[in-house]
């Protein structure tokens, strides 16, 4: 079946997870605790029983001075003797009685007098309230724990009280049910895809690779920038090789309770074993396998602890075990050497951003089912988004599909694709609304830009140039690659100083003085000029070095480069280098200019009336270049 037939994959969902298991040991650690609290407030005082004796015996006693003190609560008194005495025939050292109904004027003067220790209750509570009064707020304390872990044991399907904050169970995709993807759903990628087949085979037929002694690999990293389908394609071995597939995010790992990320690693690898041949996938690896010794918690912290866990179990693999795990990172910089070593990930795939043949199936992809013009034409599409990743594609096509909804069209046209990439590149318009004199001179900067880039050799071809103001950028001067290009030649590099500087010449040039405008121009500019001089080495006073001293923040992931050996003289040569040939390129864009100042004068106008030009009309205005350009590049027999 070809591809543009396959249907869209389907996005796998999670099979049910097991049934949960009961877990009785939050139950008997309350159930001890509520008898050790209730056993506490029976027989956790001394409670002796207390002695009777009439109200007159006890008047008699306090007299004589023997009664140490007393509680007096309503009606009733108890009290504790300074020595054991005999009150009617019984020795007794505290006692209770219950005062007249009529009050007793001379009691309390002669308590004082015989200096008796006085308390006084409110009323005489009962016991049973007393013990409910006590145990309140443990009750309510308790109470809230048992809400707390019912309603985490809902949201959790292993159980228990507290399984739900220790415990994550990764995803599980069964290739019968949910895992639908291959590789045939995965447009480009061809070198990844021939890298990967190997371990589908090995996954199908283990056998035949171990009878030539061939040890299957027991972890594959696939390094690739953002969106560039890594999940997908670790998605696709799965279905192609019909094994179980564990998925799970590095950041998963890592929680606020010490011990839970090394318990989740034991965890997934103790249910991928049992289900092998299986595959583990771990997303984001570098979440959790960052090199070691660089943060703030020393050797110690959580995730350095789960990180020697993860190492630990990919060690215990036997050579038998059919257990392959699979670990996406676009920052395989920044990830543990012990990670890397051959063993645990033994093979290393790059996922790159599609080249233009690429790109233009995966726009087939997206754009399958949905009304596309006669005018769309995916390959000149492909042509002009170098750069994009598949997900910048897929992203392409939807705000396509929502431009053309928006205008009430019944299909996607090649204005609505027009319409997408300048948002998707530039931004929004900006409601801002430029003053005339700000308005004239961003149609001289970009005039500049658009005269230097059109009449300077090895420079890339004319695009559009606009001065409508979108996202951060007041105007645009647009150019276009006619291949992709893997490497850039110095007089290549140095057309771009030129058309960069274009603007800020043109202005310089025109109204003898200079705006903010040209900001970005020179920050790109300057660092393509130290980035020649000091890392491609195209100085010959600097000579074919690599010099780095920018410093890094370490705490973020990145490597700390410092400037090593490099003298402070080297660092001013490669600054005055830099600023050589940033001089060179300015006056190089000043000649284009002052030879083109009637052009520069016609395109201001157009652009102060139109605000955009573009395509064949810009080229027209600007005339043929006198210098030989690249040939057109041909993508599938559509000429670009």
């Amino acid at each position: 079946m070809k591809e543009s037939d396959m249907p869209e994959p389907a996005e796998p969902k999670p099979s049910s997870p097991d049934p949960p298991r009961p877990s009785w040991s939050g139950w008997i650690v309350l159930v001890i605790l509520l008898a050790g609290m209730w056993a506490w407030q029976l027989f956790g005082h001394d409670k002796s029983e207390l002695s009777t004796i009439p109200y007159s015996a006890f008047y008699s006693l306090v007299e004589e001075g023997k009664v140490q003190s007393v509680t007096i609560g309503g009606q009733s008194v108890s009290g504790k003797l300074a020595d054991q005495q005999v009150v009617d025939n019984r020795p007794i050292r505290e006692f209770r009685t219950t005062l007249p109904s009529q009050p007793d004027a001379g009691l309390f003067p002669l308590l004082r007098e015989k200096k008796v220790d006085i308390q006084v209750r409110n009323e005489d509570q009962p016991f049973a309230l007393q013990l409910l009064i006590s145990l309140l707020p443990w009750v309510l304390i308790i109470g809230a724990w048992f809400w707390i872990s019912r309603r985490i044991q809902r949201m959790s399907p292993a159980g228990g009280p507290l399984s739900g904050i220790l415990k994550s169970r990764p995803r599980r995709f069964e290739i019968k049910e949910n895992v639908r993807v291959r590789f045939d759903d995965v447009a480009g990628l061809t070198a990844a895809k021939q890298d990967l087949q190997e371990i589908v085979d090995f996954l199908r037929e283990p056998e035949r690779f171990r009878r030539l002694g061939g040890k299957v690999p027991r972890g594959v990293l696939l390094v690739g920038p953002p969106g560039t389908g890594k999940t997908l394609v670790a998605r696709a071995v799965a279905g192609e090789s019909g094994v179980p597939f564990f998925s799970i995010n590095g950041s998963e790992f890592i929680e606020l309770f010490v011990g839970v990320g090394a318990s989740r690693v034991r965890e997934l690898f103790d249910e991928a074993k049992k289900a092998a041949p299986a595959i583990i996938f771990i997303d984001e690896i570098d979440a959790v396998g960052r090199v070691r010794g660089t943060g703030l918690g020393g050797g110690n912290d959580e995730r350095e602890q789960t990180l020697n866990q993860l190492l630990s179990e990919m060690d215990g693999f036997s050579r038998s075990d059919l257990t392959i795990v699979l670990a996406a990172t676009n920052r395989p910089d920044v990830l543990d050497p012990a990670l890397l070593r051959p063993g645990r990930f033994d093979r290393r795939v790059i996922i790159e951003r599609p080249a233009s043949n690429a790109r233009c199936a995966i726009l087939q992809v997206h754009s399958r089912g949905k009304p596309l013009n006669p005018d769309v034409n995916l390959a000149e599409i492909a042509a002009n988004t170098p750069g994009f990743s598949g997900a910048d594609l897929a992203n392409l096509v939807n705000e396509a599909a929502l431009n053309a909804t928006r205008r009430g069209a019944d299909s996607i046209g090649a204005s609505d694709f027009g319409a997408a990439f300048d948002k998707v590149v530039l931004g929004d318009p900006r409601e801002a609304r430029l003053t005339a004199d700000e308005k004239r001179r961003v149609a001289i900067h970009e005039s500049g830009h658009a005269i230097v880039a059109h009449f300077t050799q090895h420079a890339e071809p004319l695009r559009r140039v606009t001065i409508l103001p979108r996202g951060m950028a007041l105007g645009l001067t647009q150019q276009n690659l006619v291949e992709d290009r893997h490497l850039a030649t110095q007089p290549e590099l140095e057309a771009k100083l030129c058309v960069l500087l274009g603007g800020y010449a043109a202005e310089e040039l025109i109204f003898q003085s200079l705006s903010s405008g040209s900001e970005n121009d020179l920050k790109q500019a300057t660092d393509l000029a130290y980035k020649m001089v000091a890392h491609y080495g195209m100085s010959e006073e600097v000579g074919p070095v690599y010099h780095e001293h920018h410093t890094e923040h370490p705490f973020l992931g990145q490597t700390l480069a410092t400037d090593g050996g490099v003298s402070d003289a080297t660092i001013h040569a490669i600054e005055n280098e830099a600023r050589r040939i940033l001089g060179r390129s300015l006056e190089q864009a000043k000649q284009r200019i002052t030879e083109h100042r009637d052009t520069l004068d016609k395109l201001v106008d157009v652009l102060l009336e139109q605000e955009s030009i573009e395509g064949t009309a810009l080229i027209n205005l600007l005339g043929e270049p006198e210098m030989p350009r690249p040939s057109p590049h041909v993508i599938d027999g559509a000429t670009v």
